[in-house]
């Protein structure tokens, strides 16, 4: 069985959507969650965790707490219910992957329970500028109201959205809660978030592509950089709301790489994984990314 994490990690996260709606306001006809002074799309950190839990339960077999379960009468279960399957605490941690992840809090009966997750995302957003667009179509199937022809469907959707997230593995929340979390389970995490946003296909989420990912383990107890998410930029020639795709411009970690190579002393290893398409730079030029993290250990992610 795999180890409890002992060290911090930090965890860098880059994916774009296409022609898609990321995460969708329900307050606000379910559109695309816009910053109205920068116009950057926003994600919220539950979009993430969700594209996760959904990976390690179809895909890797994982138990999750969170998830939709449909009763025999097509309603949802409930969470008493959800909670009457798990004899205690304990148990509900043990077997549920994403509890040890991103923690929970449960309030039933005799099944108090209030977790802090060890790992944990700020919001997602995008590194340019988005351009909110409203389609407007119609369906074959007629409605009840008129039989005569389909009825008319809308939606808003991004043309293109670069997004970057940024999180923390805390190893002090996982001794001071007792939480097992081990480093079998930070690897779910992270191939959670590979597979899971290429595997999000459905009408609204396909057209999401995984494009950078990162995670610096550190030696240090207590100790982070901090806001990777802010030393990474994307350099395109374009307008920003004009840009398509991830090979309109080129990603600039000329600060993101300088502060790793300058940490060198705290980190362990840095494990990255790059999609083919994309292009990286520093100072103009572009550079492999194992070639530009020459003073720390590094490896590529094996899935």
């Amino acid at each position: 069985m795999s180890e409890t994490i002992k060290n911090r990690s930090e965890i860098l996260f880059l994916y774009d959507a296409t022609n898609v709606n990321p995460n969708g306001d329900p307050l606000d006809e379910n559109k695309p969650r816009i910053d109205e002074e920068t116009g950057r799309n926003i994600i919220t950190d539950v979009r993430l965790k969700r594209t996760i839990r959904d990976y390690l339960f179809d895909y890797k077999g994982k138990e999750v707490f969170i998830r939709e379960i449909r009763e025999d009468d097509g309603n949802l279960r409930t969470k008493e219910k959800r909670l009457e399957e798990f004899k205690d605490n304990e148990e509900l941690i043990a077997k549920c992957i994403d509890v040890r992840l991103f923690g929970a809090t449960t309030a039933v009966k005799d099944k108090t329970m209030t977790l802090t997750g060890p790992v944990q995302f700020k919001y997602g957003y995008s590194l340019h500028r988005v351009d909110l667009t409203y389609v407007k179509g119609t369906t074959v199937m007629p409605s009840a109201q008129d039989r005569r022809q389909g009825t008319f469907t809308e939606k808003y959707i991004l043309p293109y959205s670069l997004i970057v997230f940024y999180g923390i593995v805390n190893e002090n929340a996982v001794k001071t809660q007792n939480i097992p979390l081990t480093e079998e389970d930070i690897e779910l995490l992270l191939e959670g978030m590979w597979n899971g946003t290429k595997n999000l296909i459905s009408t609204s989420k396909v057209g999401q592509m995984p494009r950078l990912l990162m995670q610096v383990i550190h030696k240090e107890s207590n100790y982070h950089i901090g806001e990777l998410d802010k030393r990474v930029r994307f350099i395109s020639n374009k307008n920003d709301e004009e840009i398509r795709d991830i090979t309109d411009g080129v990603l600039d970690i000329s600060e993101l790489v300088k502060t790793l190579n300058d940490s060198k002393e705290s980190i362990i290893k840095v494990r990255y994984k790059v999609d083919e398409r994309v292009r990286l730079s520093i100072d103009g030029k572009e550079v492999a990314l194992e070639d530009a993290l020459t003073e720390v250990s590094h490896e590529q992610l094996p899935f």
